[in-house]
């Protein structure tokens, strides 16, 4: 089965007004006119894009990251993540953040496509599979010095993910995604 997308809007955007900013997040908010002339108005979270990477190895092991979320008053278990810089492509950023959270660069990288969090935000967030690892040194960004790294079997973290031990979406869907590939799922 094949699900179709619309490619334009089913209604007419007439005003758009950033409402806040900080960095890269902005909030703005659209008044839209529906065909039959009902307007209402629609809030949007500008936000940048992201990546979330599954690195497997050949053993059958991954990395989960632990780090305390501010937002959330708690910490979290993820894959190894990170944001777009303005203008990067998301496999760079992807190779990145792997090298920088994990200390692991990767020889064979696989899309696992995109996700989106929430209907509010406009940024995506971009899956990889990673395999054929090898260590090199951490570099993690300085708000990330709390972060630990945990090495488990692949199976053990897509447990986690399903069973809800795993809470960070974007990190369920590429477990599951990656489990898929790999064949396990």
């Amino acid at each position: 089965m094949t699900l179709d997308h619309e490619v334009k809007p089913p209604f007419e955007v007439i005003e758009s007004h950033e409402t806040a900013r900080d960095w890269n997040l902005a909030l703005r908010r659209d008044r839209i006119r529906w065909p039959d002339g009902t307007e209402a108005d629609y809030r949007v979270v500008d936000g940048p894009s992201a990546v979330f990477v599954v690195p497997y190895a050949q053993n059958g092991t991954t990395v989960l990251v632990r780090q305390w979320r501010h937002s959330w008053g708690s910490t979290t278990w993820e894959v190894p993540a990170g944001t777009l810089e303005p203008g990067e492509e998301p496999l760079a950023c992807a190779q990145r953040e792997l090298r920088e959270e994990a200390g692991l660069i990767a020889d064979d990288w696989t899309s696992l496509g995109a996700t989106r969090g929430t209907a509010l935000q406009t940024g995506r967030q971009h899956l990889y599979l990673a395999r054929g690892l090898r260590r090199v040194q951490r570099t993690p960004e300085p708000y990330e010095r709390d972060m630990i790294l945990r090495e488990v079997a692949f199976r053990t973290a897509l447990d986690a993910a399903l069973s809800g031990e795993v809470e960070h979406a974007a990190s369920i869907s590429a477990l599951a995604r990656a489990g898929r590939v790999l064949g396990i799922i």
